[in-house]
């Protein structure tokens, strides 16, 4: 599978590279779908020009990103195309080699145990996952994330997005091989970039107790112990990185700058997320309490769906990336591709879902009306900002559905496994499954 993936490596660069020559860049770089106030490459030039005069980057309304990726990019400037397109082949090569062991495990240890013990009625056989038809699910996961649009054009606008992708990547493949200490440091680069990640602590805590052989009556003790230590190791890395980045900058301005500004959304400029128009149009004295019911969307879902998927923690670690990219108060499409770049590990799933091509035509048809109704807006003058946030509102609508089809087809193929395939009432008819 080496050379395959080679292959997709190379095409994928070409591409980038030849877009970075291309007159396209420059209008890609300001498309309010790729780019945020957060994440926008001509806002990390502006901090660069601060820092070198000897002004805090944060002194100004500005620069939003971290003090480390200032500093990354005060070394790198002049390699920036490189970099970027370096973050997307890492963020590949990690997802890559994550499934690849994600997928070694499924079949080699929970497939085949319970096989051995004859769990599964014999009518669902055929929902089991050969080794097969799993083996080229890692380099379909690279491909995804490598060849989709969303990726590509978050590359070539220089959205430090793809830094950010490129860390969780890695913490999804650290924590399937089971290295609790490297899953989670890059936990904690990934919360210190944007605050969101913090939800990503609940299903690698769950993989890693699971990858591990605890008596059964010491179970309860071992795992609260081993919540302290993952702890530990995390917020201890966050306190190393907090203080690296006031050392860097001898004051405390960044945290304002950075995650207050994402915590209270100051800056209304359109994009693809839920915010921008609702606080728009919000009175003041009711900002702040929609401000809180915003945000606890991300965090909310993390208690259910940790107990509902509590014994497959790497669904659920995709559950979360979708509701991170769908809620988060500055989304770009570069956060939608990491999550759409794990659609391939679910394919078995693909019998059990309901509106998979309604949502894949709604989703096509939002992507392409996005730049057409902001031209209408800003441009023609023909339309306005109802237009784009209905197509925006219209996005997420088909996001959830998406994500909510895998979730109950999931669900569903877990029932069956347990239950059986053709399910009967008791007068010996067929029965019909309804998932509430």
């Amino acid at each position: 599978m080496a050379a395959p993936l080679t292959l997709l490596l190379v095409v994928a660069v070409t591409i980038r590279a030849a877009l970075y020559r291309s007159s396209l860049a420059e209008v890609i770089a300001e498309r309010v779908e790729v780019v945020s106030p957060i994440t926008a490459w001509k806002r990390v030039i502006e901090g660069l020009a601060l820092l070198d005069l000897g002004v805090s980057p944060y002194s100004g309304d500005v620069f939003h990103e971290t003090p480390l990726v200032i500093y990354l990019f005060h070394f790198l400037v002049d390699y920036a195309e490189i970099t970027f397109m370096l973050a997307d082949v890492i963020s590949a090569i990690a997802l890559y080699l994550a499934v690849k062991e994600y997928n070694k495990q499924v079949v080699r240890k929970k497939q085949k145990f319970a096989l051995e013990a004859d769990r599964y009625p014999q009518d669902c056989l055929e929902l089991i996952r050969s080794p097969k038809e799993m083996l080229y699910i890692p380099l379909k996961v690279a491909m995804f994330y490598l060849l989709n649009p969303f990726t590509i054009l978050s590359c070539v606008a220089k959205s430090t997005c793809g830094l950010n992708n490129a860390v969780i990547s890695l913490f999804i493949l650290t924590t399937i091989k089971g290295n609790a200490l490297l899953s989670a440091v890059f936990l904690c680069l990934a919360t210190y970039q944007s605050i969101y990640p913090l939800t990503l602590c609940a299903p690698a805590m769950l993989y890693l107790m699971q990858r591990q052989y605890i008596p059964v009556n010491y179970r309860r003790a071992s795992f609260w112990w081993f919540v302290v230590q993952y702890l530990f190791m995390y917020l201890g890395s966050l306190f190393v990185l907090i203080c690296l980045s006031f050392f860097l900058l001898g004051s405390w301005d960044y945290l304002p700058s950075v995650y207050g500004f994402i915590l209270s959304v100051p800056d209304l400029t359109p994009n693809i997320g839920l915010f921008w128009y609702f606080f728009a149009e919000m009175f003041e004295h009711f900002r702040l309490f929609f401000l809180c019911v915003f945000q606890i969307n991300v965090f909310f879902y993390t208690v259910p769906l940790s107990i509902k998927l509590k014994d497959h923690p790497v669904f659920l670690m995709f559950m979360q990336l979708a509701v991170i990219s769908i809620f988060k108060s500055y989304p770009t499409v570069g956060d939608i591709a990491l999550y759409m770049a794990l659609l391939p590990v679910w394919s078995h799933l693909h019998r059990f879902l309901r509106n998979i091509f309604l949502v894949s035509c709604v989703l096509l048809a939002c992507s392409v009306l996005f730049p057409v109704l902001w031209h209408l807006w800003i441009y023609a003058g023909s339309a306005n900002s109802n237009f784009y946030y209905a197509i925006t509102l219209l996005f997420n609508v088909a996001q959830i559905l998406l994500v909510s089809d895998y979730f109950y087809a999931f669900l569903r193929r877990e029932h069956h496994l347990i239950h059986g395939l053709y399910l009967k009432k008791k007068d010996g008819s067929e029965a019909t499954l309804v998932l509430k």
